[in-house]
């Protein structure tokens, strides 16, 4: 199939073959001393949502511009959609959309005008897809690229992305600057593109939008890969808050009761106004044997929250130095 056709059972442009999208090994780019990235390794399988979360600093737009041959990596290999990223020529970018986390846009033209120049780099774009993208996202093409706010120009380069249905989608942060809204919109846009078979790989410091679109997420420190789980593998090890409140048992019994068990850990142990006695604790990984031991107290009340799995995150941001490619 030519990289310009559409596949009629999927719309996605170019093939569809099973195998990984994207497989980075031992990626490593060095900037004068500074090393960017240190020896990452991952693979993204065709038609999936791979999410990158990672602070500032932590080289997620490095990766990005590597798989692109935007810049070269001083060792490793990155293979993107079965061809060596330095060997990233016309045919392979338009099989890909691709979204910078620094967009720069040319000011002197309309949106409508310089979509219309995407979509000549890019190759075919179906009838009324930028229509349709723009009235979704709520976008004037009309108005001069210059006079559009921040959000309106991330909004038209997620249009460039998404508008020729590439097989690859790589998104840099892609909801700067959008408003909650829109933000849900773009959301929708992705579980579309995977709908679709199409491939995602986006970064974001923003830990919600990642749960809410990935299928597997790689958390990125100091240039190197932390881990990479599901983000159903992530929420049960995430970190619950709980507050329970037991008649019948002293401060002292309670928390040694709690205290004695995996992944709790006891806050605040304390009598209330009525002797019952309260505690508040966090609880980490399988809550089977919370619910065992505490199912001997006589209960008044039981808050356990949702987990957090930002709280969790940001814990692996600061955790010591070993490393789990």
């Amino acid at each position: 199939m030519s990289h310009g056709a559409l596949d009629p059972s999927s719309g996605v442009r170019g093939a569809t073959a099973p195998g990984a999208a994207i497989d980075v090994v031992d990626l490593v780019k060095q900037f004068g001393h500074n090393r960017a990235l240190n020896g990452v390794t991952f693979r993204v399988p065709r038609g999936t949502v791979f999410g990158v979360i990672g602070p500032n600093g932590a080289g997620k737009t490095t990766i990005m511009r590597a798989l692109l041959d935007i810049i070269r990596p001083t060792s490793g290999q990155a293979t993107v959609l079965g061809t060596d990223s330095r060997n990233a020529g016309p045919d392979l970018r338009r099989r890909i959309g691709y979204l910078p986390g620094e967009l720069i846009l040319d000011g002197r033209t309309s949106g409508r005008r310089l979509l219309q120049h995407y979509a000549d780099i890019s190759g075919p774009v179906a009838a009324g897809h930028v229509h349709e993208l723009a009235e979704r996202l709520k976008l004037d093409l009309d108005r001069p690229v210059r006079k559009l706010s921040k959000g309106n120009k991330q909004k038209l380069g997620i249009v460039q992305a998404f508008m020729h249905q590439p097989e690859l989608l790589v998104l840099d942060e892609p909801t700067s600057g959008l408003d909650p809204l829109m933000q849900q919109e773009f959301l929708r846009l992705v579980r579309e593109a995977h709908d679709r078979g199409q491939t995602v790989f986006l970064s974001s410091h923003v830990i919600s939008e990642i749960q809410q679109a990935a299928d597997q997420v790689a958390i990125l420190r100091d240039g190197r890969i932390v881990t990479i789980n599901s983000v159903d593998e992530l929420r049960a090890t995430a970190i619950r808050h709980l507050r329970l409140v037991a008649s019948g048992i002293r401060p002292t019994d309670l928390a040694a009761l709690l205290g004695g068990l995996d992944g709790v850990t006891t806050l605040d142990c304390t009598l209330t106004p009525t002797g019952d006695t309260e505690a508040v604790a966090t609880l980490s990984g399988d809550i089977a044997p919370f619910v065992q031991a505490i199912s001997t107290l006589h209960l008044r009340d039981l808050v356990l929250e949702e987990p957090d799995l930002e709280e969790s995150v940001l814990k692996l941001y600061s955790a010591p130095a070993a490393v789990t490619q």
